[in-house]
C-alpha cells in the first residue's frame, strides 16, 4: 500500500493515511486487491474520517472482484468507478493454466490478437481522498508517477512546469490515471491493424490458399470482445460525466468542475475512437473475407470457362471420328489412300478455328478480364 498526500504545487510519499489534511489538500492510497482485503478496516477508518462515509459492502466487494467489468455506481458522498485496462505482456505470461483455458484458440491469432486481455482497476472517489485497487504489480500507478511527477517528487527544486503537472483533486488524478488506460487503447491499434493486413493480403493471394479459418474467427471473437470491453468503458465514463455535471460543485470552483468536465470528454472521445477503429477493422475484415470468396468464384468460373471452351473444340472432332469409325462398308474417303489426311486435315482445321475464335473472345485466357 502506498499513500500520497498532495498539497498544492507539491507531494509527498507518507507511512500512513493522515488524521487531518490541509487546505486544499487531498490523500491519494493505492493498493492490490490482496492489500485492500487486508487493509480494509484501515480503509473505511480513512473514509468515514476524510472522505465523510466508510465503504459500502457492496462496493467493497466490487473492488475485490477482479473480473468486474467497467462500471460506475454512486452514493451522496463518494463515486465507485471500475474500469478494466489492458494487461501487460509480463501479465498475460504469467497468467496461470486454469485461467488461459479459454484462450487456447488466440494462440493460432497473431500477437496483437493474443495480448486483448484486461485487468480490473477500481476508484473509490471522495472530495478530499482517492482509493484505488489494482492487480499485483500493476504498472498504473508506478507509471503515473515516473510520468507525470517525476520531476516533482520534491518540493524543493520543483519548477513551475513541474508544479503545474500535479493533480488538483483527487476526480483529476483519477481521470488522468484513466486518460493513461485509455491511451494504451489506442496504441493497440497499430498493431491490430498490421495484423488484419497480413490477413488481408494473404486473402487476397491468388496464389496461395488461404486455411486459417480458425485464427481468423478467434482474431474476429476478439474484436467483438474489445468493442463490448470499449463500450462498457464509455457507459460508465458517461454516467460519471452526467453525474458530475449534475452534482453541486461543493469544495470545487467552477474552473475546477469546467476542467474535470473537459478532462472526461477527452477521455470519452478517446474510447470512441477505439470503438470506431474496431469497427472499421471488423468491416473490413469482413469485406476482404467476402472479396476473397467473389475471387474464388471468379476464379472457379474462368477454369470452368476454359473446360467448356476445350469440350467445344474437340466437341466437332469427336464427332468426325465418331462418323468414320462406324462400321459401314462404303463411307466416303475410307478406301481413298488420301482419306485419313483429309480427315487429319480437317479435324486440325476445325480445332485451330475455333481455337483462335475462343481466345479472341478471351474464353481461353487466364482471367475473365
Amino acid at each position: 500500500m502506498q499513500i500520497v498526500e498532495f498539497s498544492p504545487g507539491t507531494l509527498r510519499f507518507a507511512e500512513e493515511i493522515p488524521k487531518q489534511l490541509a487546505p486544499d489538500s487531498f490523500v491519494w492510497v493505492f493498493l492490490d486487491r490482496a492489500a485492500f482485503e487486508r487493509h480494509l478496516p484501515m480503509l473505511q477508518e480513512a473514509a468515514l474520517s476524510i472522505g465523510g462515509s466508510g465503504l459500502l459492502d457492496l462496493h467493497c466487494s466490487d473492488l475485490a472482484n477482479a473480473s468486474h467489468p467497467s462500471h460506475y455506481d454512486y452514493t451522496s458522498i463518494y463515486d465507485l468507478i471500475i474500469f478494466r485496462r489492458l494487461a501487460t505482456t509480463q501479465e498475460t505470461t504469467s497468467e496461470p493454466h486454469a485461467k488461459r483455458v479459454e484462450s487456447k484458440l488466440r494462440s493460432l491469432a497473431p500477437s496483437a490478437f493474443r495480448h486483448i486481455s484486461t485487468r480490473a482497476v477500481g476508484f473509490a472517489l471522495f472530495d478530499r481522498l482517492l482509493i484505488s485497487v489494482h492487480p499485483e504489480a500493476c504498472f498504473t500507478a508506478k507509471s503515473f508517477i515516473d510520468r507525470y511527477l517525476g520531476d516533482a517528487m520534491t518540493s524543493e527544486g520543483a519548477n513551475a512546469a513541474a508544479r503545474s503537472r500535479l493533480p488538483t483533486s483527487p476526480a483529476d488524478l483519477m481521470l488522468r490515471m484513466l486518460n493513461m488506460m485509455v491511451d494504451s487503447y489506442l496504441d493497440l491499434r497499430r498493431q491490430l491493424s498490421a495484423s488484419l493486413d497480413h490477413w488481408q493480403a494473404e486473402l487476397l493471394n491468388p496464389h496461395t490458399r488461404f486455411n486459417n479459418w480458425t485464427a481468423l474467427m478467434s482474431a474476429r471473437n476478439e474484436l467483438h470482445t474489445l468493442e463490448d470491453l470499449c463500450e462498457e468503458q464509455h457507459d460508465a465514463m458517461q454516467e460519471w460525466l452526467d453525474t458530475l455535471r449534475e452534482q453541486p460543485l461543493g469544495h470545487s470552483t467552477q474552473a475546477e468542475r469546467d476542467a474535470l468536465i473537459a478532462r472526461s470528454r477527452d477521455v470519452i472521445e478517446h474510447i470512441e475512437r477505439v470503438v470506431h477503429h474496431v469497427r472499421r477493422l471488423e468491416q473490413s475484415a469482413e469485406t476482404v473475407v467476402q472479396i476473397h470468396f467473389s475471387a474464388q468464384g471468379n476464379r472457379t468460373n474462368d477454369i470452368m470457362r476454359t473446360l467448356t471452351a476445350l469440350t467445344a473444340i474437340f466437341l466437332p472432332l469427336n464427332l468426325i471420328a465418331g462418323i468414320f469409325g462406324m462400321n459401314f462398308e462404303f463411307i466416303p474417303l475410307v478406301h481413298q489412300a488420301t482419306g485419313f489426311w483429309w480427315a487429319m486435315g480437317s479435324m486440325g482445321f476445325i480445332a485451330t478455328t475455333l481455337g483462335l475464335l475462343f481466345w479472341r473472345k478471351r474464353y481461353l485466357a487466364r482471367s475473365g478480364r
